[in-house]
């Protein structure tokens, strides 16, 4: 059993793994966040959310409407998920350009894209209304609840996802919020199909799921209800939470616009573990046993760490075999569970590994825990394939087809991962294919902090396309800085085929005369570049969208 780390006299470091100490914590109390620890009864408030369209801010409005308020919104453009919002009732409109809120609104929570010269929040302010930001907003609806926290550099959404189809299939009615849409979150992985509905629709894609008040059964029956997330760590916003489990799968140099160094970065994972409550008030973490900086992210901390990861010194130790596409997981020399990989690649493994052993800290059976992530279908744009597309007759590439897959991924190591993961999973080589990758950087400071490391992620792409990078809180003078020109630079300077084009319109024609039959195409990044993938299987009238599980060997 792993029993919570001591505190390590300040000012050294620990020496120590984060695990296995025998020694009794002592306390270290929370970091003040800005009151998410005050009780927060939406019942009665008229609120008003600013990007009411975001995943996240949508199962907020879902989830306050559901506790009693009345709940209406603003975003830039409609979406699929603003017509999801009108289509149950709630009032959103699309006009942000003028300083007005309606004049019942006590409360104004806005996301963390609204900037603070918005029209809306303005006159928020100018009312003198209450106002939080979403994590804010979040933390303090925690507060009340069991929550579950899912943080770290990479795998949030997918791990989130797992984790809340896991709980829903072994009866724990979790409320679930993730930015991602699943069709599986609102009845589970191994519900039985809707009559006049085949086994692959499992229900209506969301991000959101409302579960239970109280926990209904379990290790923690009766206490107050699941509430799953993630905690992001862009501009610190996972410090607003407040987790009775946690897990951190990775920490690595990322958002550097607001941190500047890996170093302020590990620190901030450290003051989120501190938010955990201690170990004898049911506090838990489970934090990757490499890559994570377990070490200083742990130190002092009161609650009970356990650590995750390939390495047989950590406490739950993670065996995947590629041949047999199964995975198992052990603890204390005992086999806790074994399943079949349902996405490619080992982090996906170890993904689907922390979700079981966070399931089983909130009284799910392993067993069960197993057999849904075995059917797990995925998540939008998480290494989702959308297909294959035909090739039409005529021409130097004759007939065939291109598998097409769509990715959220625009971090260095993301990128290696899922490529690596693709490549290994649907060997292109071997129906005389390559894999062409579209990728579009994501922030102009991201891509100038880790040029070098963006350089290195594509080894497995046999051709890269890079259109513009995406513009997104960065600044004109950081713009100015950087292009994609210089990421294709780089490339070629490894020996990488690349190339930089724009508009997506170029790239759609380059693809019609580029893609052959055996190829595969991996569209990759977090900005608007899924419009390329999904308008190149639209021209060619896709002859299937088959899950990710059944690759063309």
């Amino acid at each position: 059993m792993s029993t919570p780390a001591p505190r390590p006299p300040r000012p050294a470091r620990p020496a120590h793994p984060a695990s296995t100490i025998e020694t009794k914590p002592t306390a270290t109390p929370r970091p003040h966040t800005r009151g998410s620890d005050r009780h927060f009864e939406p019942r009665g408030r008229n609120a008003y959310l600013l990007g009411i369209g975001g995943c996240g801010m949508s199962g907020l409005a879902r989830m306050l409407k559901a506790c009693g308020a009345i709940v209406q919104g603003s975003d830039s453009t409609p979406s699929e998920t603003t017509d999801a919002l009108l289509a149950v009732g709630f009032a959103v409109t699309f006009d942000q350009s003028r300083q007005w809120l309606p004049g019942d609104s006590d409360l104004v929570i806005h996301s963390a894209a609204i900037k603070p010269d918005h029209p809306q929040l303005l006159e928020a302010l100018r009312l003198g209304l209450e106002t939080m930001t979403y994590a804010e907003a979040l933390g303090r609806c925690m507060a009340a609840q069991t929550a579950i926290c899912v943080a770290g550099t990479h795998g949030k959404s997918t791990t989130t996802a797992m984790l809340g189809i896991a709980l829903t299939d072994a009866g724990l009615d979790p409320t679930v919020i993730v930015g991602a849409t699943s069709c599986q979150l609102a009845r589970g992985a191994l519900a039985e199909p809707r009559e006049g509905h085949d086994g692959n629709e499992m229900g209506t894609p969301t991000g959101f799921r409302l579960g239970a008040t109280a926990i209904p059964r379990g290790l923690l029956a009766r206490k107050p209800g699941l509430l799953l997330a993630e905690s992001c760590e862009f501009n610190r916003s996972f410090h607003n939470h407040r987790p009775t489990l946690a897990s951190i799968s990775s920490v690595e140099a990322d958002h550097l616009d607001i941190y500047g160094t890996l170093d302020a970065v590990v620190e901030a994972f450290h003051q989120f573990a501190r938010l955990i409550p201690a170990a004898e008030e049911g506090g838990r973490l489970l934090i990757a046993h490499e890559g994570a900086h377990r070490r200083e992210v742990t130190a002092g901390l009161s609650c009970q760490v356990s650590t995750i990861g390939f390495s047989p010194a950590a406490d739950y130790v993670v065996r995947v075999d590629t041949d047999r596409r199964t995975a198992t997981i052990t603890h204390d020399h005992r086999e806790l569970a074994t399943w079949t990989l349902a996405l490619p690649g080992v982090h996906n493994a170890m993904n689907a590994a922390t979700a079981l052993v966070l399931a089983t800290w909130a009284g799910a059976e392993p067993g069960v825990v197993a057999r849904s992530l075995s059917r797990f279908k995925g998540i939008d744009r998480r290494t989702q394939f959308l297909g294959e597309r035909p090739l039409h007759a005529g021409g130097e590439r004759g007939q065939g087809v291109v598998r097409v897959y769509d990715d959220y991924g625009h971090h260095p190591t993301e990128i290696d991962c899922t490529l690596r993961a693709l490549r290994e999973f649907e060997h292109p080589e071997q129906r005389g294919g390559r894999l062409i990758c579209v990728f579009q950087p994501h922030q102009h400071s991201r891509t100038r902090h880790l040029l070098d490391e963006f350089a290195q992620s594509f080894s497995q792409a046999d051709i890269v396309i890079v259109p513009q990078i995406y513009f997104v809180r960065d600044s004109e003078e950081e713009k100015a800085r950087i292009t994609s020109n210089d990421l294709v630079d780089r490339l070629r300077a490894r020996g990488v085929r690349a190339m930089h084009l724009h508009p997506f319109e170029a790239i759609l024609e380059q693809l019609d005369n580029l893609c052959r039959d055996g190829d595969l195409l991996v569209v990759m990044g977090a900005g608007p570049v899924y419009k390329i993938a999904h308008a190149y299987m639209k021209a060619g009238k896709p002859t299937s969208a088959r899950v990710a599980t059944t690759p063309t060997a």
